[in-house]
């Protein structure tokens, strides 16, 4: 059974900087796509960053340079790094891991598993 827990979430001054981890438990391969999202009050869920089945990393459009996604394959573990932040960015950041069809990477509704989430505030 997959289960995802994120952690580090919390306030920040704009131009400031949080470091988010999603662990997942439950893996029988290290072929899988994992992925992080976020929601704003009343907005749709978007694409942060997403790691393929080759460990390759890939981010939104709008991310522009100012969030870092790593992997520790032994801790099963995937990390984003907010940098620069903006009020903008302030939303519930969520894990997701198995997407059902591998070219819709980037919709939230594809993804079987899902963790709890953890609030980003900047302001």
């Amino acid at each position: 059974h997959v289960q995802l827990v994120e952690s580090g979430g919390g306030s920040v001054q704009p131009g400031g900087s949080l470091a988010l981890a999603c662990t997942a438990s439950g893996l029988r391969s290290s072929r899988y796509y994992m992925a992080w999202f976020r929601q704003a009050p009343g907005k749709e869920r978007f694409m942060v960053a997403v790691r393929d089945n080759d460990g390759k990393i890939t981010y939104g459009d709008f991310v522009k340079g100012r969030f870092t996604a790593t992997e520790d394959n032994a801790k099963n573990t995937l990390y984003l790094q907010l940098n620069n932040l903006k009020t903008e960015d302030t939303a519930m950041y969520y894990c997701a891991k198995d997407v059902r069809t591998a070219n819709d990477y980037d919709v939230s509704g594809e993804y079987n598993y899902w963790g709890q989430g953890t609030q980003v505030t900047v302001s």
